[in-house]
């Protein structure tokens, strides 16, 4: 049976909280490279679950990301009875929803300010952020690694690269968890209008004001032809800023779990402090905090792998399975801080590529080996089948990291 006659794939309960259970099905049951699936709104897609055929789609010129062309296709899909969050409608005018030479514009303007060397130059800063943090477990027997430390951490780093006033932070990432993880696509909406509205008025204040963060840059920038109207303003804000802290918290959460869940591996970290850099790279791999990337769609028909996709019809990448496929990494479901040649799709291929990768690796870098210095008996403070997943179909983290600072022995 071919893929496009097979039934489309359910994003059941396997899809959230037994991600890999769910990864082994799509391997068994023969459906191939590229599947077709259906979102838990409604909206049918194809699926892409191997490396290969992913590097194509995530590259492929004929798989848009242009969402106002494919406004037309989601109303369409409402017609049919399928919900679409408000989210696509307002944020439209972001690098992520752009298709060159559109796209090459906004990611211009943005790594022109947005450099590896400011990057770096946070460095020093972050670690200070990070040792202060950990200076907070010290006398406590349990904490959230996700709420006391990884979110925290995100927050107040990329609130600082991006001008967020200190007292608005937390309110920023409650409305952004709205978006994110809302139980109904009104909540979803409610919240997506809510950080709208918050961007508006946070770009106006950079307007009138004289910070030197990120966001201001941005909104000085004077080139006529490359600058950012408002739309674009509060849409490039909303992608950076929620971006910017949601994914970097749970690469810190799963790789804090996956190192705590295979004890010769953190061993290794211990006695070889250099292969941290590796290690990050390898938690990207195989529990990575993307569980899909974003929507594309077909601008006229495609041949991805051996399925032919029509004109208009969504496509899907499925990130997980790729950085474990079989024929791509060498004993691919083994958890390896040393791997070498470790070229994941973690953070995308081809012109949409993360660019908020380098800031992303060194705040996994720094926190988890600051906390793996510190905290040579951190273990967790449940068992690992007690732990829930976030329900989303983007994000790939914990609802929670409840874990022990010290042994039994160290209290």
């Amino acid at each position: 049976m071919s893929a496009a006659d097979a039934s489309p794939i359910a994003l059941d309960e396997d899809f959230v909280q037994r991600r890999h259970t769910f990864h082994q099905r799509l391997r068994e049951d023969g459906g191939g490279a590229v599947r077709r699936a259906v979102l838990p709104g409604g909206l049918p897609v194809w699926l892409v679950v191997g490396y290969d055929e992913a590097k194509e789609a995530l590259a492929h010129p004929a798989l848009s990301k242009d969402s106002r062309r494919a406004a037309p296709l989601h109303d369409k899909q409402e017609e049919q009875g399928v919900q679409v969050t408000r989210l696509a409608r307002i944020l439209q005018s972001h690098m992520l929803n752009q298709d060159p030479p559109d796209h090459t514009r906004l990611r211009r303007l943005v790594t022109a300010e947005f450099t590896q060397r400011r990057v770096e130059l946070l460095r020093p800063w972050v670690e200070q952020v990070v040792d202060g943090l950990l200076d907070g477990f010290a006398d406590r027997d349990r904490v959230d690694l996700l709420g006391d430390f990884a979110f925290p951490l995100t927050v107040t780093v990329i609130g600082e690269l991006f001008g967020v006033p200190e007292d608005e932070r937390a309110e920023f990432r409650v409305i952004s968890d709205g978006i994110a993880f809302g139980a109904t696509p009104a909540e979803m909406g409610a919240a997506s209008a809510r950080m709208a509205d918050y961007l508006a008025d946070l770009v106006a204040r950079k307007r009138a004001g004289t910070d030197e963060d990120l966001l201001a840059a941005l909104v000085r920038a004077r080139d006529d032809e490359d600058r950012l109207d408002e739309d674009e303003l509060v849409a490039m804000a909303f992608l950076m800023l929620t971006a910017g802290y949601e994914s970097t918290a749970h690469l810190i959460g799963n790789g804090v779990l996956t190192l705590l869940t295979h004890a010769d591996q953190l061993d290794r970290l211990r006695r070889d402090p250099a292969l941290l850099p590796d290690a990050v790279e390898e938690v990207l791999r195989f529990e990575g905090p993307g569980t899909t990337t974003t929507l594309r769609f077909a601008a006229e028909p495609v041949r991805l792998g051996d399925v032919d996709i029509a004109a208009g019809e969504f496509v899907l990448v499925l990130v997980g399975p790729v950085n474990r496929d079989a024929e791509r990494f060498a004993d691919s479901d083994r958890f390896d801080v040393g791997r070498a040649d470790n070229r994941h799709l973690a953070f995308g291929h081809g012109v949409h590529r993360c660019l908020g990768a380098p800031l992303a690796r060194l705040e996994g870098q720094v926190a988890l080996g600051r906390l793996v210095d510190r905290f040579p008996h951190l273990a967790l403070a449940v068992a690992p089948e007690e732990l829930r997943w976030k329900d989303s179909v983007l994000f790939h983290g914990l609802t929670e990291l409840p874990v022990v600072p010290k042994s039994l022995e160290d209290q």
